[in-house]
């Protein structure tokens, strides 16, 4: 049993129905993580996607998640960094829950470079260095490690859903990868 205002990590938070009715009227909270990983002087040297089997297709994404009531961001990105690239990745979370960017997705295109399909969500989004062995779970079908320059070529974002290259782009450039 959980104490009061601590969600129940084995619950399933909403039902899918209320999940889709919650969609339709409010926008959610989701936490976005882009995996690197650091030299000894905590440059980025490599630059971690995720692949997966979307309808049919393949696509790369980032770490990405819902932040569920009463939960910090903190917790929430450290639960979707272990939940997609499995209890070894050992992530280094930043010191501060400050995001390099937030990202505004809109169901419809036009009112924003990000897109999700299914809702209106707005995205704290963070770049976090991990130091272990990662395994991808879920839906993943791989992770792929890049170096940041083929991180953010044309071909690997163009794989990418929702507008997510240009966040990667932004990721590394909140870190002085990219001018």
């Amino acid at each position: 049993m959980s104490s009061v205002g601590t969600p129940d990590p084995n619950s399933s938070w909403l039902s899918d129905e209320e999940l889709a009715e919650t969609r339709r009227r409010l926008p959610l909270l989701y936490v976005e993580a882009v995996p690197v990983r650091v030299d000894g002087l905590g440059r980025v040297i490599e630059v971690g996607t995720l692949v997966r089997g979307n309808s049919g297709e393949i696509t790369r994404t980032l770490v990405s998640g819902r932040v569920m009531f009463g939960e910090t961001l903190r917790d929430a990105l450290f639960r979707h960094l272990e939940k997609d690239l499995g209890p070894m990745a050992f992530p280094l979370l930043p010191a501060s829950p400050t995001p390099f960017m937030v990202a505004e997705y809109f169901p419809w295109p036009g009112d924003s470079q990000f897109t999700d399909p299914r809702q209106h969500a707005v995205s704290m989004a963070y770049v976090v260095p991990v130091t272990g062995t990662c395994e991808p779970r879920q839906d993943a079908l791989e992770l792929t490690w890049l170096s940041p320059a083929a991180a953010v070529s044309d071909d690997v974002t163009a794989d990418m859903e929702g507008g997510r290259g240009a966040l990667l782009r932004a990721a590394l450039a909140s870190v002085g990868v990219l001018p």
